[in-house]
C-alpha cells in the first residue's frame, strides 16, 4: 500500500516537475544572474538600459501615431499621455513574450558545453530565460508605475493582481520556449523566422490599440492570441480600476499549463539527439 502511494506521488512529481523545479532552484537562480549580468557587461548604463530601453521604444511609438497619424486612443480621450499609458501597457507584456520568442530557438544551440555534460538539466534552460525575461519585464513595470503615480491617473486598488497576471503567463511562455527551443536544434531555420513572426504579433496584438476596436466579427480571432488575455486584463487593473477576468484567466492558466506539459514531453523526447546536432 505504501509503495503504491509512494509510486503515485513519484508520477504526481514528474508531472508537477516542469513548472515547478524546486530540484534545481538553485541553479535556474545563478544562472539567471548571470545571464541577466551577461547582458549588459561593459556597457556603461549597464541595468539602466534595461529601464531606459522600453522609455525609448515609447517615445517612438507615440510620437509615430500621435504626432504625424494624429491617433487617439479608441473610446478614450484625446490625451497624449494617456495614449502613451495604454501603448506602455501593452508593451510591458508584449516585451515578455518577444524577448522569449527571440531566444527560445538558440538556447540549446548557445549552449554545446552543456550538452556534452550528460548530467545537466537541459530543460531548466527555459527556466533561465523565461526569469531573466521577467527580470527586464519587471523594470519595465516599474517605470510604468511611477509614471502611472506621476502623471497618470494613480494607481487602482486593482494593481495589487498584477502579479497574477503575470504568473498565468508562465506555462504558456515555457511551453512555448521548451517547443522553439527543440525545434531550433534541428530546423535552424525557426531563429530566422521569429524574428518576422515577432513584428507580426506586434500588430495583431492589441499593443497600439485595445481589442474592442476591432469589428466583432474579428475580434474573437484576437481572443485566441496568448498575449491579448494578458494585456487587457493588465489594462483593466492597472488603468480602468477593473479587476481581472477571473474566469478568463484561470482557462488561460490551465490551457498553459497543458500546452506547456506536452511542449515537455517533446523537449524531453528529442533531447537525447541534441548533442549530435549541437
Amino acid at each position: 500500500m505504501n509503495r503504491a502511494i509512494a509510486s503515485k506521488l513519484l508520477a504526481y512529481a514528474d508531472i508537477a516537475y516542469p513548472l515547478i523545479p524546486l530540484r534545481h532552484k538553485y541553479l535556474i537562480t545563478q544562472l539567471a544572474r548571470r545571464d541577466v549580468l551577461a547582458r549588459y557587461k561593459g556597457s556603461v548604463l549597464g541595468l539602466g538600459w534595461g529601464l531606459l530601453f522600453p522609455l525609448l521604444i515609447l517615445m517612438a511609438y507615440t510620437f509615430v501615431f500621435r504626432t504625424v497619424f494624429k491617433a487617439k486612443w479608441p473610446g478614450g480621450g484625446d490625451s497624449t499621455t494617456e495614449f502613451a499609458l495604454q501603448v506602455f501597457t501593452g508593451l510591458v507584456v508584449f516585451n515578455l513574450f518577444s524577448d522569449l520568442l527571440n531566444r527560445a530557438p538558440r538556447l540549446i544551440l548557445e549552449q554545446p558545453n552543456l550538452v556534452k555534460r550528460v548530467v545537466f538539466p537541459l530543460e531548466i534552460l527555459p527556466w533561465v530565460a523565461l526569469c531573466s525575461g521577467v527580470f527586464h519585464a519587471s523594470l519595465g513595470l516599474i517605470v510604468l508605475l511611477l509614471a502611472l503615480v506621476s502623471v497618470g491617473p494613480g494607481l487602482t486598488p486593482w494593481a495589487m493582481a498584477t502579479p497574477l497576471i503575470f504568473m498565468a503567463m508562465v506555462p504558456t511562455l515555457l511551453g512555448v520556449a521548451w517547443l522553439l527551443s527543440a525545434l531550433g536544434v534541428f530546423v535552424r531555420d525557426v531563429s530566422h523566422a521569429t524574428g518576422p513572426a515577432v513584428t507580426m504579433l506586434m500588430f495583431m496584438s492589441p499593443v497600439l490599440y485595445p481589442a474592442e476596436a476591432l469589428p466583432s466579427h474579428m475580434r474573437g480571432l484576437l481572443w485566441l492570441n496568448p498575449l491579448t488575455l494578458p494585456i487587457e486584463n493588465l489594462r483593466n487593473v492597472l488603468l480602468k480600476n477593473l479587476p481581472p477576468q477571473w474566469d478568463g484567466l484561470a482557462i488561460y492558466t490551465l490551457v498553459g499549463m497543458l500546452f506547456a506539459y506536452l511542449a515537455y514531453r517533446f523537449f524531453n523526447r528529442l533531447k537525447p539527439a541534441f548533442s549530435d546536432e549541437v
